[in-house]
């Protein structure tokens, strides 16, 4: 049984048993729901006048169950037929890892094909799409992530779909953790909206 984390003691302790099991930076604040900025901090160390503004999403009791995912998939896929149409999404666009299994239920929900983005540890926010599933070159897309923290991963994702000569229509996140509702000139909609204030 997981339990909601709530000192930062703990997280502190959390991220770094994490790197020692060899998970990167950007793996570590998927697998906490975390900025990459805020698992910087916590590795480092740093004084608590450098600590980032962050909001910590736990959703373990929608991913443990498949039929949850898929429920989650389906209201995203929902609201994407309701901003731009299901006729008008080509592909689906999973952001590793945590968006993949929300875009693959997106992508059945709305039969189209899907893709990946992988993200690395080169910088914040970095990846590459894989060319091993669906295609974004001529085709209309859609991003689906779970948390949307700074946006640095979201912009990455928008920019690789377009250099690949895809349109990036909407994006669509589990928690946006910020007030935005666009990103780099395309719509965003978060199911849940978790602003710090």
């Amino acid at each position: 049984m997981s339990i909601m984390v709530l000192s930062i003691e703990e997280l502190k302790v959390l991220a770094t048993n994490l790197r020692k099991e060899g998970l990167n930076t950007q793996q570590i604040a998927d697998e906490l729901s975390l900025s990459q900025d805020t698992i910087t901090w916590l590795l480092t160390g740093t004084g608590e006048k450098d600590r980032p503004s962050d909001v910590r999403i736990g959703w373990r009791t929608l991913g443990v169950r498949p039929h949850r995912i898929a429920s989650i998939g389906a209201i995203m896929a929902d609201v994407a037929d309701e901003e731009i149409g299901h006729d008008d999404i080509d592909t689906v666009v999973g952001i590793s890892i945590n968006g993949i299994a929300f875009a693959f239920e997106v992508a059945r929900m709305l039969e189209s094909d899907m893709t990946v983005f992988r993200t690395t540890d080169e910088g914040a926010g970095s990846g590459s799409l894989s060319t091993k599933y669906g295609q974004v070159a001529g085709k209309r897309v859609i991003i689906i992530d779970d948390v949307l923290s700074s946006g640095m991963t979201m912009s990455k994702t928008i920019q690789s779909i377009r250099d690949a000569g895809g349109d990036v229509a909407l994006a669509v996140v589990l928690v946006n953790k910020t007030t935005r509702n666009e990103i780099d000139d395309v719509p965003l909609r978060g199911l849940i909206r978790a602003v710090a204030v």
